[in-house]
């Protein structure tokens, strides 16, 4: 084996950064719902979905040599056309977290990938047809067919226990629940922890250190395990509380069909070598949940947001990195600057994240703004981030302590300053009066 040079060095620990970024950006895929019902606690959440990926890193290959053989022809391109690819992903990555928006880690790196690969080699150095029929088809057919699979399985578990209380099968949704998220967090290993595998070896491909068509070595598989494992364990806080408020008003029970769908569709994808994204996948699974429950209502308004972003994704991650290539491609000075534009790029970001700092301590507290939501009266305020509370609720919303409560913020909302003390004023006005009087008339006298 060649001796790896200082660039192929470079875009090796640029594809762990990603690697890394990848796995906080995804915590929230398994562990969300999880975390805010109180199934599992925050750190406790992380830390079993961080060993999950590690071990899910090991299982399986497929999608690795989709992205090192597949989607781009690695004879066209150079490694500094890789390293454009990883920023636009990264800076997209840290973007989308900033704002907490659960976007595709996957996408921004296939975007990334062909935006660098056209803007340096051209169109004739991108696989279209793999392009696709491994990236665009499963896009659109993944969270279809995960949404249909939560569905049926929300209505069949429904119906298999409406007999029951609920109180009693609670326990054992919130057990299933934490059994599902693990199964989630295998998945994504086996899924998501390739890609960075599949880069990796695509760059060794492109400085001649491995043969073409070559697997990813043992320390490659072990080192893009560790990363993404370790990125989910450091956990999205700001994407969980996100998906946390969810696209629906999650009960354990859907929490649990809608986490089994998704992890099997994924681990199905892992076996075909679909390199799908793992986030649209599980948000088709919350969406299926929602709709599979009687009275259950899915927030399209958000959805629509989400959507959005993904269509979003591809193009605004290829077009940095597409720019990032063209500066790179200018010489050693041009691979310097790329690299010193987006390490300045991340620390703007991080620090603007401190102004408002989201961690394990507050990711379920309902102290951020409130949306205005489109449900079926119309627009109303939805506070933000409390599944804990709305994992308790039911269809329709209950009558009792949680109704007169909200009736009460209504009130305490509308309710103009200085009014703390109702019962004061009462009492102090017929006191003024009576003693006023009686002086009044003798001073008039």
């Amino acid at each position: 084996m060649e001796h790896i040079t200082l660039l192929i060095g470079i875009v090796i620990i640029t594809a762990l950064v990603f690697d890394f970024t990848n796995g906080f950006h995804d915590t929230a895929n398994a562990m969300a719902t999880t975390i805010s019902t109180g199934a599992l606690r925050p750190k406790t959440a992380v830390a079993m979905s961080a060993v999950l990926n590690l071990v899910g890193a090991f299982l399986s290959v497929e999608v690795a040599k989709t992205i090192s053989g597949g989607i781009v022809d690695e004879s066209g391109i150079q490694p500094e056309v890789i390293f454009a690819g990883l920023v636009g992903a990264i800076v997209w990555n840290l973007l989308t977290w900033l704002v907490g928006l659960p976007s595709s880690s996957s996408h921004a790196l296939y975007g990334g990938l062909i935006g660098a690969t056209l803007f340096s080699a051209g169109s004739s150095a991108v696989h279209v047809d793999v392009v696709m029929m491994k990236v665009l088809i499963p896009a659109v057919a993944a969270p279809l067919v995960a949404g249909l699979a939560a569905m049926a399985a929300t209505r069949l578990t429904y119906r298999l226990t409406e007999k029951r209380d609920e109180r009693d099968t609670a326990k054992g949704y919130r057990a299933g629940q934490i059994a599902s998220a693990a199964l989630v967090s295998l998945a994504h290993g086996t899924n998501d922890a390739q890609k960075t595998m599949g880069v990796m070896t695509l760059a060794l491909i492109t400085g001649g250190v491995l043969d073409p068509d070559a697997g990813p070595p043992f320390w490659v598989i072990t080192s893009a395990g560790v990363a993404i494992a370790l990125g989910t364990y450091l956990g999205g806080w700001r994407i969980i509380r996100t998906m946390g408020k969810g696209l629906t008003d999650i009960q354990p029970p859907q929490g649990f069909s809608a986490q089994t769908g998704a992890a099997t569709v994924i681990l199905a994808s892992s076996h075909l070598g679909f390199g799908l994204s793992t986030t649209q996948v599980c948000s088709g699974a919350i969406m299926g949940s929602g709709l599979g429950r009687k009275g259950g209502v899915v927030r399209w308004s958000t959805a629509t947001r989400m959507f959005i972003a993904w269509g979003l994704t591809l193009p605004a991650a290829g077009l940095v990195a597409g720019a990032a290539a063209l500066l790179a491609g200018q010489g050693d000075w041009g691979v310097t600057a790329v690299a010193v534009l987006a390490l300045a790029a991340g620390f703007a970001i991080w620090k603007k994240s401190r102004r408002q700092p989201v961690d394990h301590t507050n990711v379920n507290t309902p102290d951020i703004p409130a949306q205005r939501t489109s449900g079926s009266e119309g627009l109303q305020d939805e506070p933000a981030g409390v599944v804990t509370a709305a994992v308790q609720a039911v269809s329709p919303p209950p009558a009792g302590p949680a109704a007169a409560q909200v009736s009460g913020q209504a009130t305490d909302r509308s309710e103009p300053a200085g009014t703390s003390e109702p019962a004061d004023k009462p009492a102090d006005k017929p006191a003024d009066k009576p003693a006023n009087k009686p002086a009044d008339k003798a001073a008039a006298v």
